[in-house]
């Protein structure tokens, strides 16, 4: 998808009405994984394709049900923030994630994938949500 072509609603909808079906879940945490192309947010264009996967935590891959994929996250630094609010204005606290901080922090973005968790205190649509953003980092070249 793309962020001027969201499909989330889509995506999300598809996967809560099927994740019954998934045996060996670790938690209840829903996990909304981003991967981008290298270089995505250094030359942003609204209409750049990227890979979203909505996603729980699994204690192996024994029997993952048709239409279903699978991914291992690979380890390495991230920073983790917390939000709290409506999922509808969390882009302003991504903007100063990936501007103001990462400029300030002394790293740079890595190629892995960005996630959120969308733990106990995530609450659909509510102004009392709190979710875990994850970013993936790198020391700066």
């Amino acid at each position: 998808m793309s962020f001027a072509q969201n499909m989330t609603f889509e995506l999300w909808n598809g996967f809560m009405k099927r994740r019954g079906e998934l045996s060996f879940k670790i938690s209840e945490d829903l996990f909304s994984l981003q991967i981008y192309p290298p270089l995505f947010f250094q030359y942003f264009d609204p209409n750049s394709e990227f890979e979203k996967w909505a996603a729980v935590e699994v204690e192996n891959f024994d029997e993952v049900p048709a239409d279903m994929h699978t991914l291992i996250l690979e380890s390495g630094l991230y920073a983790v923030f917390i939000y709290k609010g409506l999922p509808d204005n969390a882009s302003d606290t991504f903007r100063y994630i990936l501007g103001e901080w990462m400029s300030k922090s002394g790293f740079a973005l890595d190629d892995r994938p960005h996630f959120e968790i969308l733990g106990e205190k995530y609450k659909h649509d509510s102004s009392d949500s709190e979710e875990e953003i994850w970013i993936p980092l790198k020391a700066k070249e």
